[in-house]
């Protein structure tokens, strides 16, 4: 999968898919600064400091996200500690290919995820869909590093397939008010592509060269900064 490490330079809605969770706690473990130690030590720190006591553990890659600067491809392998971490991490940091995200990534506010809601209650966790998922982690970061939209947005369009297959609560539950599919059609057939930041809304990610109304621009934080 990709993340990307983002500026604060907008107040992230709670529950949409943007590790605000993480953040909470990350602000909390280190009084609001990065310790300067490696990186794959602050996460290992992190996921253990959000996850102690749960039965249903976050993911690392929101600690990845906030921790690693730049854009990061995460490749995961079960056979490696499980699959908890990644088993490899490579990460883009250059200006022109940050500047190119920066103007193509297009966001909208949609709402967060309700409470109540979950997309574990219907799973169809098939190996062929999950293998296509993963295949969406790479297409996407080989079209960052290509600097095409296109193929950000049909990496896009594949990641929503994949999701609504594999979890259909993800665009469809009865705790949503927003018919998160219907809204995803209009803009994956307008622009290049589109995904949710989340499961059950939070944003709306859309790919695309011209401006999309409505939508705001995120800042990448790089290493080189």
């Amino acid at each position: 999968m990709v993340v990307v490490s983002l500026e604060p330079t907008f107040r992230v809605m709670d529950r949409s898919g943007c590790a605000s969770g993480t953040r909470a706690v990350a602000v909390k473990l280190w009084k609001g600064r990065l310790p300067r130690r490696a990186s794959a030590a602050l996460v290992r720190e992190l996921y253990a400091a959000e996850n102690a006591g749960k039965t249903e553990p976050s993911g690392s890659q929101d600690m990845i996200g906030l921790v690693y600067p730049g854009i990061s491809r995460l490749d995961y392998d079960f056979r490696v500690g499980g699959g908890l971490f990644p088993a490899r991490i490579e990460s883009l940091n250059d200006s022109r290919r940050v500047r190119w995200l920066e103007r193509v990534l297009q966001v909208l506010p949609i709402e967060p995820r309700p409470e109540g809601y979950s997309p574990l209650g219907e799973k169809h966790l098939d190996p062929e869909w999950i293998a296509r998922l993963g295949r969406t982690g790479r297409d996407c970061f080989d079209a960052i590093r290509g600097m095409d939209v296109t193929a950000l947005g049909a990496s896009f369009n594949e990641c929503m397939a994949c999701w609504e297959a594999i979890l259909p609560s993800v665009v469809r539950h009865p705790a949503l008010k927003v018919d998160l599919k219907a809204l995803h059609r209009v803009y994956r057939e307008r622009y290049a592509g589109a995904m949710y930041s989340g499961c059950g809304g939070g944003y709306l990610l859309v790919a695309s060269d011209e401006a999309v109304p409505g939508a705001f621009k995120v800042n990448v934080r790089t290493a080189e900064k």
